[in-house]
């Protein structure tokens, strides 16, 4: 008696995996329906910090580490390939891959000793190294052009055609943006993705069961940081400028921010957090402290009414419901 045939898997698009295309599809209609280049510019914006949180949130809401140097690593990315751009020539389709390599073996260099670290310890290190790197794109005024910025860098060139503009910027970063959601994603579903969160749930555990702790935080400290590279490139070539502040301790510490307001550990909490550290400074453009504040304020909030940020509204909402109807 023959043995019935395995029946095909069907293949099956998760609901994040349709969340992300249809977000997209929308965000890819804005040059068609904004008011002006300003709200197209904004959403580009968006889309780069989207990609920096979103790689925080995979070192921090999954893997419980928390880093001081991710805008460290950011300005990194973005100077490599600015200024092997700027100075060298080299197109920036190579600098996008230059960037992240650099910055992935950056943080694989000061990972390994300060992934053995553990609380503050960990951030404080990794705090220290933010710093270094911005004196030295302070510092190193021949090649980075110091606190006068980094001028020169050449915007992305598609068959002849300069994405300069903010209508033909943004069809590429979408494009960037979605393919880093979409690898986060899987990573996150993968063998590697199960072993981080092991890890930080309990990593005597994870340890006990086979899972190598240290290289696991320290691969996925490396990735983080790579992708965090990456968007420093799009950054520098859609901006087609590097200065100095904006890769400071201080956007480390509001990134680190951004992950908790829009949900650490969750999927979409990168996506709220981007939306809040992309707009709230426009609103709050002419009163800085008033910018200050409303982070505070906001974080505040978040975490005494929310712990789950801004993406745990919902299941914060149900569980409300839930308790009410206990009653």
């Amino acid at each position: 008696m023959k043995a019935d045939p395995p029946t095909p898997r069907r293949f099956r698009l998760s609901p994040d995996m349709i969340g992300l295309i249809a977000l997209w599809l929308m965000m890819s209609l804005v040059p068609f329906v904004a008011p002006n280049y300003y709200i197209v510019s904004l959403v580009t914006m968006g889309l780069i910090n989207l990609m920096l949180i979103a790689s925080l949130n995979l070192l921090m809401g999954y893997g419980g580490q928390i880093s001081l140097s991710h805008a460290g690593f950011f300005g990194l990315g973005a100077y490599v390939s600015g200024v092997l751009n700027a100075k060298f020539g080299i197109s920036p389709w190579i600098g996008l891959p230059s960037a992240a390599i650099v910055a992935g073996l950056g943080a694989f260099a000061i990972g390994l000793p300060t992934l053995r670290l553990k609380g503050h310890y960990l951030s404080m290190a990794t705090l220290g190294w933010n710093a270094i790197l911005v004196v030295l794109f302070n510092q190193l005024v021949d090649v980075t052009g110091g606190p006068n910025g980094l001028l020169g860098v050449e915007p992305f060139n598609f068959f002849g055609i300069d994405l300069a503009s903010e209508v033909y910027a943004l069809p590429l970063v979408l494009v960037i943006s979605f393919i880093v959601m979409v690898g986060i994603l899987n990573l996150l579903r993968s063998r590697m993705g199960r072993a981080l969160r092991a890890v930080a749930t309990n990593e005597i555990g994870a340890d006990a069961i086979g899972i190598d702790s240290f290289r696991t935080k320290i691969a996925f400290f490396a990735v983080s940081a790579g992708i965090a590279g990456l968007a420093g490139s799009v950054y520098v070539h859609v901006n087609m400028y590097a200065s100095p502040e904006t890769f400071a301790v201080s956007q480390s510490i509001l990134l680190i921010v951004m992950v908790a307001i829009g949900g650490a550990g969750a999927f979409w909490g990168p996506v709220l957090g981007a939306m809040v550290y992309t707009l709230l400074p426009q609103i709050f453009a002419d009163l800085h402290d008033a910018e200050l504040l409303a982070f505070g304020v906001g974080m505040l909030v978040v975490l005494i009414f929310f712990p789950r940020g801004l993406a745990g509204i919902p299941a914060a909402i149900r569980n409300l419901k839930t308790k009410g109807q206990a009653r």
